[in-house]
């Protein structure tokens, strides 16, 4: 059921060249795409498409999210952290940037600049209503980067604040640095002009969203996939359930209450097959991913890395309805390699035909991404087995080293 609702039931993949209609067959059930910076890979907004059509043009996303505005399918806001939304989505989310205007449900160092700098603020809005789209880099005026949040230095944090309040929104990217514009140069006029919804109208529909997008889910689950106030979801959940819109259910192992989706889809069997980016809706929320699959898993970017486990940028293998093994990614784009730094395998799985299905998947993502080979290092308990895969899959050649 997870499975399904998260776009990878019934698999399409490999079946048709994916377009436009396919990308937002995808948004459509899990509502957004987490963004974050880390590139070692690949940005990670662009992996959950990959993972649930295969092989598809970037372009597809990047036309969606900054094209102009009578055709901009989709934004930049704080969804689940940064994401990428279906641009239907702002409305629902204006109470977050009412509060934000409150310095409420934001970085207490943010709200602390912006209660101390108001005048700031307000000659940085007027400087970008007069020039038009702008990054930090146009507007800083040779700022030291002095500040602890991340070295932003002043005009950052402004332009952060602007965001989270809505005053700007992302017109697009400029080698992954924002350029912020006003809403109403960036937003297509039907998403501007759409009236706003009252604060409990809107949480329900971003718990519906939520609560689409898992299929069955604990209150944790939902509230984390927008990441909503605690006594605002108990209070939504409650009311939905009322009307009949979420249905409480059991599901056995789980500790606490589930609900059900509305029209949740219950496949007789699920044969996916993908690498899973770490900021994936289908695992982002870690206790979640432990009592679906079993599988504990933890980012290790910030762990000294001595101290890892199982590699700086790890991506679980999903076959079948099993998480069976996770891989630590590089792409070398100097040397036009893609490196799998580490491999393992979970307990009582069948080494060969995983790492045989692992493969192909590897070569698949490498040609995706450009790469003209993938090299297996040997660190890992599945490592050996992976490199025992001679044979070229897909075209690309595996090599061991």
């Amino acid at each position: 059921m997870a499975l399904a609702a998260q776009g990878f039931v019934p698999s399409t993949r490999g079946l048709r060249r994916p377009d436009r209609r396919h990308l937002e067959g995808v948004l459509g059930k899990i509502g957004l795409l987490q963004i974050d910076s880390i590139n070692v890979l690949e940005r990670s907004h662009y992996l959950p498409l990959f993972s649930r059509l295969g092989p598809y043009r970037k372009s597809l996303l990047e036309d969606a999210a900054y094209c102009p505005r009578d055709k901009r399918r989709m934004f930049e806001y704080w969804g689940h952290e940064a994401s990428l939304l279906p641009v239907e989505t702002q409305p629902l989310l204006r109470w977050r940037m009412e509060r934000a205007r409150k310095n409420e449900g934001i970085y207490s160092g943010i709200a602390r600049f912006a209660q101390e700098n108001p005048e700031k603020i307000g000659a940085l809005l007027a400087e970008i209503t007069e020039r038009g789209a702008s990054g930090v880099s146009d507007v800083a005026k040779g700022e030291s980067r002095n500040s602890p949040w991340w070295g932003w230095h002043d005009t950052k944090i402004a332009l952060e604040w602007l965001f989270w309040t809505g005053e700007i929104t992302t017109a697009g990217r400029r080698n992954f640095e924002r350029i912020y514009d006003l809403p109403e140069r960036v937003l297509p006029d039907h998403v501007l002009h759409h009236a706003t919804p009252s604060e409990a109208d809107a949480q329900r529909a971003l718990i519906a969203i939520a609560a689409g997008a898992f299929g069955v889910a604990t209150m944790a689950d939902l509230r984390d996939y927008f990441r909503l106030p605690l006594a605002d979801t108990k209070a939504r959940i409650s009311e939905m359930v009322e009307d009949g819109s979420l249905e409480p259910v059991t599901v056995d192992g789980w500790q606490h209450q589930a609900y059900l989706a509305p029209g949740a889809a219950m496949p007789a069997r699920a044969t996916p097959r993908a690498l899973l980016s770490p900021f994936d809706s289908l695992i982002w929320e870690r206790s979640r991913t432990e009592r679906l699959f079993g599988f504990r898993f933890r980012l290790e970017i910030y762990v000294p890395a001595p101290k890892r486990q199982h590699g700086y940028y790890v991506l679980p293998f999903l076959m079948g309805d099993q998480l069976v093994a996770r891989v630590d990614l590089k792409t070398d784009r100097k040397a036009c390699v893609l490196r799998v730094q580490a491999a393992h395998g979970e307990p009582k799985i069948d080494r060969t035909k995983v790492a045989a299905a692992l493969a192909e998947e590897l070569a698949s993502m490498a040609a995706w991404l450009g790469m003209e080979r993938v090299e297996v290092h040997a660190r890992g308990d599945l490592a050996a087995d992976l490199q025992k895969v001679t044979a070229a899959a897909n075209g690309m050649v595996l090599t061991a080293v």
